[in-house]
């Protein structure tokens, strides 16, 4: 009986080839909650507004307990600090590695405005933004991480990119160096103008940014 017992047991390296399944399937459970409250919550914040949007709402868009939220994310301010991260740092570092190409300043440019058109302005991501604009001035703390997590690294890599320009005579002056900012400047139009207007005067966004980058470096050259 005892022999008979104990080839039923499981041996310490057939007990030590299972856990890890199990550890596996708790961490991808975790995750799937996790990425399923920060889908919540951009869905609440972009509704609500980041004031208005409640703990208990997310978690019932998430369908999960309000405590489970708190097992990921100390508080709110945590969790929309956490959307900003997951939701824009990606596409960050994407623009970060375009800039940094060996290309034409005009050449580039015009990919980074494909990116945007493609992985900002048609996914959700813009709401995320768009929240920023709105709330930032109310909530501080929500706006320095965002400058921090996102716009410094940007304005960063579009100063080194418009250096360089200059260094190789593609354009004049300083001024885009000094004001990154004049570069990006029509994506936050697209996004303010639209989310008013769009209804009664839609901007079609890749033609503004081509034409403003008419403006600031010349017509594209044909090949």
């Amino acid at each position: 009986m005892g022999k008979e017992a104990a080839a039923r047991r499981p041996s310490t390296a057939s007990r030590a080839r299972t856990k890890p399944a199990g550890n596996d399937s708790r961490a991808r459970k975790s995750a799937a909650t996790r990425e399923a409250i920060l889908a919540a919550a951009l869905d609440e914040f972009s509704s609500q507004g980041f004031a208005a949007a409640r703990l208990d709402d997310v978690a019932r868009r998430a369908r999960v307990a309000k405590g489970t939220i708190y097992v990921h994310f100390r508080d709110k301010e945590a969790l929309f600090q956490e959307l900003i991260r997951s939701v824009l740092s990606p596409f960050v570092g994407t623009v970060e590695v375009a800039l940094h190409r060996n290309l034409p300043v005009r050449a580039i440019a015009a990919e980074v405005v494909e990116l945007f058109v493609r992985e900002i302005y048609g996914t959700r991501r813009k709401d995320v933004i768009r929240l920023i604009i709105t709330e930032g001035a109310r909530f501080p703390k929500l706006a320095e991480f965002y400058h921090r997590e996102v716009l410094s690294r940007v304005m960063a890599a579009f100063r080194g990119l418009m250096r360089r320009a200059v260094a190789r005579g593609e354009i004049k002056g300083d001024a885009l160096v000094r004001f990154p900012q004049l570069i990006g400047a029509p994506a936050i139009l697209a996004i303010v103008w639209n989310g008013l207007f769009e209804r009664f005067e839609p901007i079609e966004v890749r033609a503004l940014m081509h034409a403003h980058l008419d403006l600031l470096f010349g017509k594209e050259r044909a090949p």
